[in-house]
């Protein structure tokens, strides 16, 4: 290899102090392969004085062996070598390593257009010609270093971003369906404040006497008992393409038709509805196992004209849902009793004659100035197909009436139990009542057992879910101690199997 003009190149750049931009806190690992040692030791000293960790290679076989160990930033690589030439080394090199990865600058004396052509085609970054002009050799290596460092941050931060987004996906995947997740994510103005008008379908549940089982439980089994079931019911919500709104305590708050929008939301959400239910004789199933109380749900489903978006500050934002229609989904969920789901007409409308439903109820929520109709949901045909099962238990005629007294319960406060009536029929979760003084459909009742051996803590809640003629009611229990539960089964056929 020639070696011609080194020293009166190397001084006029002995003033020649680069320092790279992007050069990282470890200095960069440059491997200089040339057949001549003295090149080799001007190089490597030059590079050194400016602060690069400097390896070197006398042939191409040793170079090669050096770039397997992948520690290598930077190659100076000259052509002309015997053997193994430059060239060789170049071609068997980009084999592992992209020109990003190891950026190869060829030194050589050569400089026909050929040879440029040649090495730039097989992959190398640059190509400086001899006698070498540090510092231009040095520009052209702190800038192929520079951009290395760039390519490396890009897909460092590339791998952050992906270990973001996998986080993302796993948390909201908890409360959203996968193509809420995708749509939130691949949307650059995802997370910007604001809302838009539109029709959606609103689902929500709660679990029926929550807070009495809650009271005779420690705090364990409570919180043991909340996520198993919403667990379950948010497997639920996310396979029918719902938005989980909220968790207030054991209510749940749904959307459906956002932020995705599907055209058969009201559809979705009445079939998610019964599945939910369906899913809880699973829930219960497991619970039992466990020496854990069942539980009940009750549903209400309502569609309407909201605003969806994201609501809060710029430090803290959720997406949710504002509007009339939430209060009115509400309220209709609120006169449902466990293993119940009511659907007003609106949504009813919505999904056509493949809905098979039930009673309808005349309701009167608070605030809303005319009374609104929702039915009992029994099932949902076309390609949602899911129907709940017709169990209803019998009622059964007692020998004696049973003395109870009863009071109304409105909204979170009960009174008093002062009215006094008279169990005739009883199956284990509804009652027959006659009493003087009927009360109106869909009221809530606290009832206390005035019967011989009856439980001392014998308040049980129920709902009014129709009035029969002769001052009769029948009523659907909502909350029953297990100390009550059990002793009326005595009253009951097969009690001896139960």
């Amino acid at each position: 290899m020639e070696n011609r003009g080194h020293e009166s190149a190397e001084s006029r750049a002995s003033t020649f102090e680069l320092r790279p931009a992007g050069r990282p806190a470890q200095p960069a690992n440059i491997l200089v392969v040339d057949d001549t040692p003295m090149n080799v030791d001007l190089l490597c000293r030059r590079l050194q004085r400016q602060g690069y960790r400097v390896d070197s290679a006398l042939d191409g076989p040793s170079a090669l062996e050096r770039v397997e160990t992948g520690t290598i930033d930077l190659m100076l690589l000259d052509v002309m070598m015997p053997g193994v030439s430059g060239i060789d080394v170049l071609r068997r090199t980009r084999e592992k390593f992209a020109a990003s990865v190891l950026p190869i600058i060829m030194v050589t004396a050569r400089d026909t257009t050929e040879d440029i052509v040649e090495a730039l085609r097989l992959g190398a970054n640059d190509y400086v010609t001899k006698p070498v002009d540090f510092a231009v050799l040095l520009a052209r290596v702190e800038t192929h270093l520079a951009l290395k460092n760039a390519v490396d941050e890009v897909q460092r931060l590339a791998q952050d971003l992906a270990r973001r987004t996998e986080f993302i996906r796993r948390t909201f995947g908890r409360y959203l369906s996968e193509e809420v997740v995708a749509s939130i994510l691949e949307t650059p103005e995802g997370l910007k404040l604001g809302g838009e008008m539109r029709d959606v379908t609103i689902l929500m549940s709660d679990i029926r006497g929550f807070t009495s089982v809650s009271a005779r439980l420690g705090p364990e089994k409570v919180v043991r008992i909340l996520n198993s079931y919403l667990g379950a019911m948010t497997d639920v919500l996310k396979e029918y393409g719902g938005t989980i709104d909220e968790f207030i305590g054991d209510a749940i708050l749904a959307i459906f038709g956002a932020p995705i929008s599907y055209e058969d939301h009201a559809a979705r959400a009445a079939a998610c509805a019964l599945a939910m239910q369906l899913k809880m004789v699973e829930v219960n199933r497991d619970f039992e196992k466990d020496g854990l109380p069942s539980l009940e749900m009750g549903i209400g489903i309502h569609t309407g004209e909201v605003i969806v978006g994201n609501i809060g500050s710029h430090k803290r934002v959720k997406y949710g849902v504002v509007g009339p229609p939430v209060n009115l989904t509400g309220r209709i969920e609120s006169f449902s009793v466990g293993g119940q789901v009511l659907i007003s007409e609106t949504t009813i409308s919505r999904v056509g004659d493949i809905l098979k439903l039930g009673r309808a109820f005349e309701l009167q929520p608070k605030g809303a100035p005319d009374p609104v109709v929702a039915y009992e949901l029994h099932g949902i045909g076309g390609p949602y197909n899911v129907w709940l099962p017709g169990k209803v238990e019998a009622l059964v005629d007692l020998e004696e009436p049973m003395r109870i007294r009863y009071g109304t319960v409105d909204g979170k406060h009960a009174g008093e139990a002062r009215q006094e009536a008279t169990v005739v029929r009883l199956s284990a979760n509804e009652a027959e009542i006659v009493t003087p003084d009927p009360a109106d459909t869909l009221t809530n009742l606290r009832i206390s057992m005035l019967a011989e051996g009856a439980p001392m803590d014998n308040d049980l809640y129920a709902k009014v879910i129709e009035r029969i003629p002769g001052g009769r009611l029948l009523v659907r229990f909502t909350a029953v101690p297990p100390a009550i539960a059990a002793w009326i089964q005595q009253f009951l056929p097969n009690r001896a199997a139960k």
